[in-house]
């Protein structure tokens, strides 16, 4: 089974936030994409939890160490369509790039942006949702 992971899935899990229990066991043996855009967006999640002071640059080191052992196929997206899905929604881009990964490659989104869900239910992309 494939499954399309955002951001928040992958801070929810490297942090050991509540919901990783439910995330880990509503992925094990899945097979995790995302837009490429995840990437650079875990950076910066990281990097504002260094500016506001939330953790230091030994722990941002170990998260990305974390993260990196993390096995994410990285794909493109169709970056026109996205920008439709964007403007009929509402949307920006970021959200609209994990709807298209997930109707480009056919299957559910796993998400705990409660805005991104919403959107991505109104495309009609199956949402995988967490139990906390």
């Amino acid at each position: 089974m494939d499954v399309i992971v955002d951001t928040s899935v992958l801070i929810a899990v490297i942090a050991n936030e509540p919901e990783k229990p439910a995330l880990v066991a509503l992925t094990s043996g899945a097979n995790l994409i995302a837009p490429g855009s995840v990437h650079w967006e875990i950076g910066n999640a990281f990097s504002a939890m260094l500016r506001h002071k939330r953790i230091t640059a030994a722990q941002a080191r170990q998260a990305l160490e974390i993260y990196g052992g993390i096995p994410i196929r990285f794909v493109d997206v169709d970056l026109s369509r996205a920008l439709e899905i964007a403007d009929q929604l509402g949307i920006y881009a970021y959200d609209a790039y994990l709807i298209v990964c997930a109707l480009q490659h056919k299957c559910a989104l796993l998400a705990l942006d409660r805005g991104l869900v919403h959107s991505a239910n109104r495309a009609g992309v199956e949402v995988l949702e967490v139990a906390t």
